[in-house]
């Protein structure tokens, strides 16, 4: 052992090549048990190759034997080796007390490669054997939830939790509060994330906790959370849209575009972040803001039609057209996603007096929003001022069968009729 001992202070040390010179001398001549000692604290220090060497060596002597295949495959796992690491596991007996290990190293490898039936397979076969080890559920939850079946995961998570809070290193709480929140059972995840956060406060969980709580509709639990991260981490972007939608559901404005601006100091680039602030101070009236928001957000994504279509409104609004038209030429190839850019084009072709331009977009407009009664009636007026009184009288037609209450419609539609 003094020989081990030393080679690992020199590596401590900083002396790797005088602790290398040693470990060629055990490779060689050293006795099993240095071997194998040197080979497991090879492993620990990350010199993989050389623990490779050892216990390739030690099964020359003991071929064969499941502790040694086991390490030997770690070894081939941590240098990126996972084929010869299924070979080397596969040599296993199933008889061996290794053998149950393998099963696990082999789900685990077959995973990764996105073998999940595969995995399954030897989960099953290794519980089949060890029917009480946790492990073996906590890694089925793990493959559950890798594969998005959240329900299989929860159920095994569950099993779990009746003997551990924490499986090598993981708090699974959380991940059972991650499996119910994802799979949209947002109540039931809430007391999972409480006794994650009980066990260690961890932004990641702290997050999904608040996420959680927005999707519930527990906004103000929502709040208290975001507002527990921002003083954690407040570089963490994520939270700032949440805290924002949480803040408007309860109607606060102000913090709401607050959180919002406070947010693009963080994540300027976030698109959503300016669309979102936009629509806050059109809220407010503070259409100097939300013009400047939503601009923003046109700059960095030119093809954002939300954005255009809020912006639009807000020109129509203030009257200026021709800016309407800018916006509307320019998202011209979303027209059949967005058909409001032809019906504003349309209005705003109208207040410019550019009347032959603005009867092609209501006459296009009109496949798309035939059966909407504001445009119906917008697009009616337009066709008596234009002195096209069939085509108005079809258009009020229309609209007094839709809304055969309506004494404005049936007025029009008579005096277009008497005309």
């Amino acid at each position: 052992m003094d020989k081990i001992n030393k080679i690992i202070s020199l590596l401590e040390n900083g002396h790797q090549d005088e602790a290398l010179e040693q470990y060629r001398n055990i490779l060689i001549n050293g006795t099993h048990e240095e071997r194998f000692i040197l080979g497991e604290e090879m492993l620990q220090y990350g010199f993989m190759e050389e623990a490779k060497n050892l216990f390739e060596r030690l099964l020359e002597a003991y071929p064969g034997e499941g502790e040694l295949l086991v390490l030997l495959a770690e070894a081939h796992i941590d240098l990126g080796e996972e084929d010869e690491a299924i070979l080397v596991l596969e040599q296993i007996n199933d008889d061996d007390p290794s053998y149950p290990e393998s099963l696990l190293l082999i789900a685990d490898l077959y995973q990764m490669q996105g073998l999940y039936e595969v995995s399954e397979q030897k989960l099953i076969k290794a519980k089949s054997i060890l029917p009480n080890e946790v492990i073996i559920d906590f890694a089925l939850g793990e493959l559950y939830a890798e594969q998005g079946k959240f329900l299989e995961a929860a159920r095994v998570y569950e099993k779990v939790l009746e003997t551990d809070d924490m499986i090598a290193g993981v708090n699974v709480n959380q991940r059972m509060a991650e499996v119910l929140s994802v799979g949209g059972a947002f109540e039931q995840a809430l007391p999972f994330y409480e006794k994650a956060m009980d066990e260690k406060v961890e932004i990641h969980t702290l997050f999904g906790y608040a996420f959680t709580a927005l999707q519930a509709g527990y906004n103000r639990t929502a709040i208290e959370k975001f507002n527990e991260l921002k003083e954690l981490d407040p570089e963490y972007h994520s939270l700032y849209l949440n805290l924002a939608k949480a803040y408007e559901r309860e109607e606060d404005l102000e913090n709401s575009l607050q959180t919002i601006q406070i947010g693009i100091q963080y994540d300027e680039f976030n698109r959503e972040l300016y669309y979102f602030g936009g629509k806050l101070a059109l809220k407010l009236g503070k259409e100097e803001v939300a013009e400047k928001l939503l601009r923003e957000a046109l700059a960095l994504d030119p093809e954002y039609v939300a954005a255009a279509c809020d912006l639009n409104k807000l020109l129509l609004h203030q009257e200026r057209f021709e800016e309407v038209i800018e916006i509307t030429s320019l998202l011209k190839d979303f027209e059949e996603e967005e058909p409001r850019f032809i019906w504003d084009a349309a209005i705003a072709y109208k207040h410019l007096e550019e009347y032959s331009l603005a009867l092609n977009k209501y006459n296009d407009a009109y496949t798309f929003f035939k059966e909407e009664p504001e445009f119906l009636s917008d697009y009616g007026n337009f066709l008596i001022e234009e002195g096209k009184t069939s085509e108005a009288a079809e258009v009020f037609s229309i609209l007094v069968k839709m809304e055969p209450g309506s004494i404005e419609y049936q007025d029009i539609l008579q005096r277009i009729l008497e005309s």
